[in-house]
């Protein structure tokens, strides 16, 4: 998975100039919360998220008038606002690298730049999107989650025991317990006798079987 796979493309721009009124109408509209901020000449030069417009907005226990409120809102313009300069990424960029950088820097967006142009945005909610299809959220299917050696072949010996009990895997990730140097797998199938394939996982040798679900969807 890259930034490209995932990324907005062409996003929606604004410049320094643009007031606050006219940002917060543009977000309201094509229902965004980031907007670059791009000079005369395209180049990126801030950004504005949507808690900086209210951040910006007077208290409500402001004396001013609604009309003073939106007269001063129409003045202020973006450039008093935006963050500068700006964390960026790049098309060919792994998408778990691009989360990395927005986890450490406290960003909920990278602009996406190649060529010294802005050519897309990646946000959380793409993040949280990539998430989802890795994990085989959505599709139909038996999940379930092994903890198991650290050792070569123990993967390859999972999936063999899914395909021969008539499974087709969709999806898999794998992490280590720090604390015992063994790892947990987890994946999502289709197409297993889901009884049988229970009772193959659970005579694996050193494997245990932590969680195993016909149905893994949740609801209300």
């Amino acid at each position: 998975m890259l930034v490209k796979d995932y990324m907005s493309p062409n996003p929606i721009t604004v410049t320094p100039t643009t007031t606050h009124k006219q940002a917060t109408e543009i977000m309201r509209e094509h229902d965004i919360h980031h907007l670059p901020v791009v000079d005369k000449s395209g180049k990126l030069v801030g950004i504005v998220v949507e808690d900086d417009l209210l951040a910006a907005q007077p208290s409500p226990a402001t004396t001013l008038s609604i009309y003073e409120i939106h007269g001063l809102l129409s003045r202020l313009q973006l450039k008093e606002l935006m963050h500068s300069p700006v964390r960026t990424t790049a098309p060919n960029c792994p998408l778990e690298e691009a989360a990395g950088l927005m986890l450490r820097e406290g960003v909920g967006c990278l602009p996406v730049m190649e060529g010294g142009q802005l050519v897309g945005i990646i946000t959380d909610t793409d993040i949280f999107r990539a998430l989802v299809t890795l994990l085989g959220g959505g599709q139909e299917g038996a999940r379930f989650t092994l903890h198991t050696p650290d050792e070569p072949g123990t993967l390859a010996q999972v999936a063999r025991t899914v395909a021969e009990t008539g499974g087709n895997i969709i999806s898999v990730t794998a992490w280590h317990d720090k604390e015992d140097g063994r790892a947990y797998i987890t994946i999502k199938e289709q197409g297993a006798n889901f009884e049988a394939l229970k009772a193959a996982l659970e005579i694996l040798e050193g494997v245990e079987v932590v969680d195993m679900r016909r149905n893994p969807r949740c609801g209300n």
